[in-house]
Order: structure tokens, then sequence, then C-alpha cells
């Protein structure tokens, strides 16, 4: 601060409402599904196999492969609600299955899983979190 005037890296900001730098996709379900995507994600993101739910940190991005209605809903009543799911179901995976997983609550479902187009709706969710994070940041400056 100098004088009166305050500048932006003067500003605290509350570490709750902030994200790690580098993103991490947490992997439950089929490994195999998304052996590839590492190359596609960007720069600084990390893929990581997690065992199970109790497993997961809360600035991650949890990736269900091969998710079910039974997964996405045991993932979203043990998470907090700040963590993104993405269900990734099969190719040819009927709608009633597609409709199924959100209605649970995942926050993305991507049939099929082309890594390009899974690592780009990983993107978005970080996106949504970040947003999420400085639309409800208040009350900063004491």
């Amino acid at each position: 601060m100098r004088g009166n005037e305050m500048l932006a890296t003067d500003v605290p900001v509350n570490p709750a409402y902030t994200k790690s730098l580098k993103p991490v996709v947490a992997v439950l379900g089929q490994h195999s599904r998304v052996a590839t995507l590492g190359a596609h994600l960007p720069n600084g993101w990390t893929l990581r196999a997690a065992r199970a739910l109790d497993d997961i940190r809360p600035d991650e991005i949890v990736l269900l492969a091969g998710a079910t209605e039974r997964d996405v809903r045991a993932a979203r009543s043990v998470l907090p609600r700040r963590v993104a799911v993405v269900a990734l179901v099969d190719a040819h995976a009927p709608a009633d299955v597609v409709a199924g997983v959100l209605t649970e609550g995942a926050d993305v479902c991507v049939r099929g899983g082309t890594p390009a187009i899974l690592a780009g709706h990983l993107v978005a969710c970080r996106r949504r979190q970040l947003a999420d994070r400085w639309s409800t940041l208040r009350n900063v400056v004491g």
C-alpha cells in the first residue's frame, strides 16, 4: 500500500477460496479407458489414480471412468459440493444412462472418452470451479 492507494497485490486472499495452480484429475474406475488422457491435458495438469472416494482431495476434479448412476450417487454423498464430478460412460451408452448420471449429480457426462474431447470437458470444469470461487469471494479486505 502506498499512501491511501492499495495495489492489487496488497489484497489479502483467503486461502479457503484459492485453488492449486496445478489442477489434478483423480481417476476412479477403469483406468485403462483414460490411459492417454494425460497427453491431452494442458501443461501443469496431473492425472492420478485414486484408491477410493476417501482418497479425493477438495481441489481435485474426479473422473469416474465407466461411471454408473450408483457411482455418481456415492461420490456426491461423500464429496464436498465444490468437487467437480465427471462421469465417463460407454460410447454407446443409452440416453437414460446419461440422464441418470447427470440426475445423480455429475457435473458433466462424457460418452466414449475420446481423450481430446474429455480433456476439453475437464478444462471447462476447472474454469467453472475457479469462477465459482471468485463469485463467492467476499470481504477479503479487513
